[in-house]
């Protein structure tokens, strides 16, 4: 991989949203646990984002609470007195219970503050969506509107579906907004994709192990996209003309006489002018102009048309009241989506390699500029996985806590300290791994 090949400057975007979003998302779901701590007088040695080996980039000690800013964006924590965290102090352990510390306090008040976190995260992610929703409403790309149908990559060619094809259902349910379309084919596991091909409807099979295909491809490309003519929407400064100069709204017919219809068909073509210099005969209103144009492989020197502005979007917007029922059910259906995942992953439906990542992946689903609706819809997503994750019943994280404490409460037995001590351990060790398995898949990826 070459240095010069990445753009920084769309990097810098994307790390910066994602420190943005990860840094809320922590804060809150500590706050969660701390909140509840001081209520029930617990004493909270330390609040912290990220983690702090060795050394924090930013520390302050305000009344017994030690704030800080770690320097791993993994997580943060906060270190309540007398509970077995990821500090592992043994040493506090070995004392004498004391009155502001976790330990000490009811089954019930120590269930409420390893669950608060948790609940924070979702209440976050619904208050999200119900914003997100008010403020920008519900943006779609009708499968109806794609009257020049999708272009699609050699994986759907594979699978049997052609250029100018329009996908209108999966399995027989109508397929409305084509935004949803690969997510559809793969969390439902499709069978079947009902397909209008020169105006006959035709069913297409999708053939066993394709989904597996499909998510793999994800990380490199899309599926099929929508199919539009190749309007000119701006010109860099850097771009070399020989003959005239392409003008806003130009659409391109034909390069070096060879004529074409829609952008994939152009975007073909070029690849054998890289680097050399090309006659593009336009439209221009009732005209026909001929450009004299410089095809570089190093620099993008012009952009077109977005699809979703020619073939037209349809945005419903709600009221507040009206976007709060939206909300609830935007949130449960990221929950049912990345449950649904989870389980492709464990069945082996989907391979681990290619849907696993680390904050390398997180951050690249931020995009390259910024846009507070993503941004937003991003962080809302993450809140309520980050919540299930967390609730998962695993030592280590707060729903190895809580099961415990739940185990406590119904037998009436404590688990001793030094069961905590291993089990905590055995968490960590997990969670490590799977971390390191997660950044390790990144590397690979990036090298690849």
């Amino acid at each position: 991989m070459s240095l010069l090949a990445i753009d920084w400057s769309s990097v810098g975007v994307k790390t910066g949203q994602f420190i943005l979003s990860f840094s809320i998302l922590v804060v809150l779901h500590e706050l969660g646990h701390f909140i509840p701590a001081r209520l029930f007088k617990c004493r909270v040695e330390k609040f912290y984002l990220f983690f702090n080996p060795w050394f924090s980039l930013w520390k302050k000690k305000i009344g017994e609470t030690e704030y800080g800013i770690g320097w791993v964006p993994f997580g943060g924590f906060v270190k309540i007195s007398g509970m077995i965290d990821e500090s592992m102090d043994k040493e506090q352990m070995k004392l004498p219970p004391q009155d502001y510390e976790f330990r000490a306090k009811k089954a019930w008040q120590r269930l409420i503050i390893m669950i608060g976190g948790v609940v924070v995260n979702v209440l976050l992610a619904i208050l999200i969506f119900i914003g997100i929703t008010w403020k920008w409403g519900e943006e779609n790309l009708p499968v109806k509107n794609l009257k020049y149908g999708v272009y699609t990559d050699s994986l759907a060619k594979s699978m049997g579906i052609q250029d100018g094809d329009n996908i209108v259902g999966i399995d027989g349910r109508t397929i409305e907004n084509f935004g949803t379309l690969e997510s559809e084919i793969v969390l439902s596991e499709a069978k079947k994709l009902q397909v209008i091909r020169n105006g006959q409807a035709i069913d297409v099979q999708v053939p066993d192990g394709f989904i597996k295909k499909i998510v793999r491809n994800k990380k490199f490309s899309g599926l099929v996209y929508p199919r539009c003519p190749a309007i000119v929407d701006s010109v860099t400064k850097n771009a070399v003309f020989t003959k005239n100069r392409f003008q806003k709204g130009d659409r391109m017919i034909a390069l070096n006489g060879n004529a074409f219809e829609y952008y994939d068909e152009f975007a073909k073509l070029k690849k054998k002018y890289l680097d050399s210099n090309v006659t593009v005969k336009v439209l221009r209103g009732v005209d026909t102009v001929e450009v004299g144009f410089h095809i570089s492989s190093k620099l993008v020197s012009l952009s077109f048309q977005n699809p979703a502005e020619i073939l037209g979007t349809v945005t419903k917007n709600y009221s507040l009241v009206e976007s709060v029922p939206i909300g609830f059910r935007r949130c449960f259906e990221t929950l049912n989506r990345y449950i649904t995942g989870l389980k492709q992953l464990f069945t082996g439906k989907v391979a681990a390699s290619d849907s696993l990542g680390s904050v390398i992946s997180i951050g690249n689903t931020f995009p390259g500029v910024w846009d507070w609706e993503k941004f937003w819809t991003l962080t809302g997503i993450f809140s309520i996985i980050l919540a299930f994750m967390n609730i998962l019943p695993i030592p280590a994280l707060d729903g190895g806590h809580a099961l415990f404490t739940i185990f406590e409460m119904i037998t009436g037995r404590k688990p001793s300290d030094k069961f905590m001590e291993y089990a905590q351990m055995a968490g960590m060790v997990l969670l490590l791994g799977l971390m390191a398995y997660a950044l390790g898949l990144d590397f690979w990826r990036l090298f690849k």
